[in-house]
């Protein structure tokens, strides 16, 4: 059961957890106290806190100041979790009642950081029966109003509506403005996060407006902006309010320094990322139609969530770089960061992050797959009051129909998402507002959706979104036109790595070469596509490209339905971790199973791909 020596080892975990569980409180705490006197105070102040908080029978000040300066040092080396623990152990030995307050804030903050709200809101009961300052009483509003954005996008029923949360986040921003600038900032933030989840279409129209006016009030006090928050505040209210290539200019060099920055582990960042990160960055990236600084954030933001141990982060970021992925034809390695993000997301009790499943499964273009997320998403936006959601899943429907073809029900779902302008997506969702109107002769509406393109993308100065306007303008331009526009942009796409937008304006071209009787020219742009959408496992785009391949006669075999490969996505993501080096203990703690689980996985990975060793999985290439 047990051996004895330098260290006292039990033979198996649960032999120790249930020695531990049988003893009694005041057994559990005397040894406790001597763990904690025979602990080094220097070589490991921590352990020696947390033995001396758990032995103490009452109010302790000596060792609640202990455990702050834990809970510090637990935060710089990114454990927000062991940080949280610590300063709620603080603040509940703590005696005297203003500092026992602002304890009980700080680890209510840090609990909801770590995914742990319900912890979080008993911290801030406690904090609710202290003397608190104006500015103290301000936090906490604003803590609960972040906790209720989490629970209105939450599934348990009679959740409040999201332009609730936002109203009451703009509330704590406007209260804030008069007692910590800073922090005001970053409630503004959170705030425009919040309303643009809710959207004109589920709550009040004004809200946006008003809270992107109060935004833009609360930047304008400033003499500098040197935070990429301050930059990113400053962004998204110009842009909303009108100022596009202004709001633009901000939003890139908050993205830049963000990057730059990103390995510091600035606890300010982590506040404001927990909440704003999902939608914000997203929509700065997409807006600016830079897919470099798109990848690199990506990449920054995946590493700078594990790093730091942000639970509450992490899902929304690993689905914000699968989205990078779908956009790449990389569909096999999306999905895998997808149910990374969702195992994540079920261990911690949140909703799973639903928005790039949509866009994936759309370009997938499996019919009934597709509409089997789009349909209950729609019902779930509106019964959550989530308008992004429901003009999402519109764009994934106009984007899902274009692909098979069905011109008149895509036209009708752009048309609809695109009354409301979401940033992140509202450019892409003008792409298939144009394509629809055109096939069905609905000019001016597609002309006036290429005009709100235009104005988007013109200035962006980027090869995407220089490259997506040219296609888009070839597509209602006259013959003498239309054959440059099209070439341009495949040109300024193919030096991209948007990679279904360049094969879908190479399909689009090969159509229009058909039907003007260009036979060769024609093959040669569809062939290219149908190779492409076929090794991305865009079944509809590739069957699209294969029909119009055979009226320009060339001959292609139907593909069979599935995205082809043998692996299962976990399966992928196992074999990935093993080929960078991974131990099965490792790979089991990032994917919250065991190291025999792990194991066994890839021992059926070196099965399908035929190999027998871990460094051949090094040879084999996982972008896809």
């Amino acid at each position: 059961m047990i051996e004895f020596g330098s260290r006292m080892r039990f033979h198996h975990p649960l032999a120790r957890s249930a020695t531990y569980r049988t003893a009694d409180l005041t057994e559990r705490r005397e040894v406790h106290r001597v763990l904690a006197d025979a602990t080094d105070p220097e070589l490991d102040p921590d352990r020696r806190a947390w033995h001396a908080a758990i032995a103490a029978t009452g109010p302790d000040d000596a060792v609640a100041d202990d455990l702050e300066a834990s809970a510090w040092r637990a935060e710089r080396r990114g454990g927000i979790a062991a940080a949280a623990t610590f300063l709620e152990h603080a603040a509940i030995l703590t005696s005297e009642p203003v500092k026992r307050g602002s304890r009980a804030i700080a680890a209510a903050q840090a609990k909801r950081d770590a995914a742990a709200p319900d912890s979080a809101s008993e911290l801030l009961a406690i904090a609710d029966l202290q003397p608190l300052s104006d500015l103290q009483r301000a936090q906490v509003a604003r803590l609960r109003a972040q906790m209720e954005f989490s629970r209105s996008r939450g599934d348990e029923p009679g959740a409040s509506q999201i332009s609730q949360a936002a109203a009451q986040l703009r509330s704590a921003a406007e209260r804030l403005e008069t007692l910590d600038g800073e922090l005001s900032r970053e409630t503004y933030l959170e705030a425009l996060a919040a309303a643009m989840y809710a959207s004109a279409r589920c709550g009040d129209p004004g809200l946006l407006m008003s809270t992107a006016e109060g935004a833009r009030r609360a930047v304008s006090r400033l003499d500098t902006l040197d935070h990429p928050a301050d930059h990113l505040l400053s962004g998204l209210a110009t842009l909303l309010v009108g100022g596009r290539r202004e709001g633009a200019d901000h939003l890139r060099t908050a993205l830049r320094m963000w990057c730059a920055r990103a390995g510091e582990r600035d606890g300010q960042d982590l506040r404001w990322l927990s909440l704003a990160f999902p939608i914000v960055h997203e929509c700065c990236a997409a807006e600016l139609y830079d897919d470099g600084l798109t990848h690199e954030l990506a990449d920054v933001m995946v590493r700078y969530a594990r790093d730091v141990g942000a639970l509450a982060v992490l899902p929304a970021a690993l689905s914000y770089r699968a989205g990078i992925h779908v956009i790449a034809g990389e569909f096999n390695t999306a999905a895998t960061l997808l149910d990374e993000s969702d195992a994540i997301s079920a261990a911690i009790n949140y909703r799973p992050v639903k928005y790039h499943r949509l866009h994936l499964a759309a370009w997938r273009g499996v019919p009934a797959d597709a509409l089997a997320l789009i349909e209950p998403a729609t019902k779930e936006a509106t019964a959550k009051g989530e308008g992004r959601l429901l003009g999402l899943a519109g764009y994934a429907s106009a984007l899902l129909y274009n692909g098979l073809g069905r011109y008149q029900e895509a036209f009708q779902a752009a048309r609809r998402t695109c009354e409301e302008v979401d940033l992140g997506f509202h450019g892409w969702c003008l792409v298939e507002l144009i394509e629809s109107a055109a096939r069905i002769d609905e000019l001016d509406e597609a002309a006036s959706a290429l005009h709100r393109l235009e104005e988007r993308a013109a200035d962006t100065g980027t090869e995407w979104g220089l490259g997506a306007l040219a296609g888009a303008k070839a597509l209602l331009a006259d013959d003498e036109y239309a054959d440059a526009l099209f070439t341009e942009a495949i040109a300024r796409l193919d030096q991209t790595r948007v990679a279904v937008h360049a094969a879908r304006t190479r399909l689009c071209y090969g159509e229009w070469l058909r039907r003007r009787n260009r036979r060769p020219d024609a093959r040669t742009q569809l062939g290219d596509a149908h190779e492409m959408f076929t090794r991305f496992g865009a079944q509809a785009y590739a069957e699209r490209a294969r029909r119009e391949l055979t009226a320009a006669g060339e001959k292609v075999r139907t593909q069979p339905d599935g995205t082809g490969g043998e692996l299962t996505a976990q399966e992928t993501q196992i074999a990935r971790l093993a080929a960078e080096g991974f131990t099965n203990q490792e790979i089991g703690a990032q994917l919250f199973i065991s190291a025999h689980t792990a194991e066994w996985h890839l021992r059926k990975v070196f099965v399908k791909l035929g190999i027998t060793s871990r460094r051949q999985l090094r040879s084999i290439s996982w972008a896809s």
